[in-house]
């Protein structure tokens, strides 16, 4: 096998009795693939993760596609979000702990907000893996692989560390499998129930420099629970529970080993996650990466900047979503706050033209990066939340759905991002900057931004309701 930054992807030799029309990708174009120095280890590796057990199972994704379905349709609201770039040493039960209370606290209050379901996506188990720029580093005079994921290769700037390792696929794997055997403890634990989820909420209001906006919401939530204990009602706590596992599809020999036929329909699924999404980088039609999620069930995405024109979105639809099936296709805009406005309506005309019902969220982090000068890439959370106003502008004016926001977080207390309600200044990033990659929001950036988010999608509902009131 050949897998180089930009080239193409060979197959790989199956086992015994495996069907080798698992390689549709086979001899396109792959890019962002790592150089692996030893493609006899590669071989090795990749032969050993085909015998593997499944990470997730086919009937979980055709369930996810099925809540997604509900997106499509405007009945449901998507929320997705975890790390940048998880790293071997974040598998813990308290870094795990963290991202995914942060996410449910924020589900929880969309889902008052919007009086729709929301469906809970993390980028996790999965996301080990980046798509750089530039296949090399230099740092004063010495020129060295880019630190392309712990999938890859490690982040310190040494010659061994930057070396990419095949065996680091086998290790992302079991990272994967540990993580998704604490958020299923979580979950079935009762980390999902309404009233934990709610006194978590409450602390962060009573706390947060910027409660006093977010007080009258949190009452009403409050009233709402206590009003269902006295009738008798207490709420139906299953959907609550459900999490899905998502991350970039970006390894094809990782995604390739992992994909097995469901018995019960003959359909190919990549096993490694519940949905995968295509990068900005990786979204070319003709190459192996599109080929790949067109050749699977699961539910896919793929983010879209404000280089994508019209034509290559609904290219991308006819690709990926041949038969139109809500659920199966989301899109993923990244346009930055100057450009949303003006880059997405073309977009989402064009793709409504074509009768498809696909997901439309919005990605408010990636458009908005800039670095300070000390050097650190940032992101103003000013910008992050006026992206996603302007998504949901785009979306009322053209009278389709702003399905869901699609966001980097970590629920640890970093300063990795300025602004917000405890407010985090340029001088202040040093103090806790520690991601792998890009910025992410903070618990506390985030929840701001759930509240706000919340307010927002209730007024476009209820403005949603107005028009069809109007027309009716």
């Amino acid at each position: 096998m050949k897998s180089q930054a930009t080239g193409t992807l060979s197959s790989t030799p199956r086992t015994t009795g495996s069907d080798e029309s698992l390689e549709p990708w086979q001899g396109l174009p792959a890019e962002q693939q790592p150089a692996w120095p030893d493609g006899a280890e590669l071989r090795r590796v990749v032969t050993e993760l085909r015998t593997v057990p499944p990470l997730v199972f086919a009937g979980e994704c055709d369930q996810l596609r099925d809540r997604l379905a509900a997106v499509a349709r405007g009945e449901a609201f998507l929320l997705q979000g975890g790390d940048c770039a998880e790293t071997f040493d974040g598998v813990s039960a308290d870094q795990v702990s963290g991202k995914l209370k942060t996410l449910l606290q924020m589900a929880m209050v969309l889902t008052y907000a919007g009086s729709v379901p929301v469906v809970k996506v993390g980028r996790l188990a999965g996301q080990y893996a980046k798509p750089r720029s530039s296949a090399t580093e230099t740092r004063e005079g010495i020129t060295l692989p880019v630190y392309r994921g712990d999938a890859v290769n490690g982040l310190p700037f040494t010659d061994e560390q930057r070396r990419p390792d095949p065996r680091r696929l086998m290790r992302m794997y079991h990272a994967s499998s540990a993580t998704l055997n604490l958020v299923r403890a979580f979950m079935t634990g009762g980390y999902g129930g309404l009233r934990q989820l709610h006194a978590w909420n409450r602390d962060f209001v009573r706390t947060s420099p910027a409660g006093r906006r977010y007080e009258a919401l949190a009452r009403e939530i409050d009233h709402a629970l206590s009003f269902m204990a006295a009738c008798g009602s207490e709420p139906d706590e299953r959907l609550t529970n459900e999490f899905y596992a998502s991350h970039e599809a970006l390894l094809l020999d990782y995604e390739d080993a992992l994909t097995r036929i469901d018995s019960r329909t003959g359909e190919r699924y990549d096993t490694s996650a519940h949905m995968v999404w295509i990068g900005e980088r990786t979204r070319r039609l003709d190459g192996a990466h599109i080929a790949f999620a067109a050749s699977v069930r699961n539910p896919v995405g793929v983010k879209l900047s404000p280089t994508a024109t019209p034509q290559e979105v609904v290219d991308l639809v006819e690709r990926l979503d041949p038969a139109r099936e809500p659920g199966r296709l989301t899109l993923i805009s990244r346009m930055g706050a100057a450009k949303v406005r003006d880059r997405l309506p073309a977009l989402v005309e064009k793709v409504q033209a074509t009768g498809a019902q696909v997901v439309w969220a919005c990605d408010p982090m990636h458009g908005n990066t800039f670095t300070t000068e000390s050097g650190r890439k940032t992101r103003r959370f000013d910008d992050v939340l006026d992206e996603v106003r302007g998504f949901f502008e785009v979306h009322d004016g053209l009278g389709s759905y702003a399905g869901g926001i699609h966001v980097e977080l970590t629920g640890e207390d970093v300063t990795e991002c300025v602004g917000g309600g405890h407010e985090i200044l340029p001088d202040q990033l040093e103090l806790r900057y520690e991601t792998a990659c890009d910025p992410r929001l903070n618990r506390s950036q985030a929840l701001d931004l759930a509240f706000i988010v919340a307010e927002v999608h209730r007024a476009s509902r209820t403005g949603r309701t107005a028009r069809a009131g109007g027309r009716a």
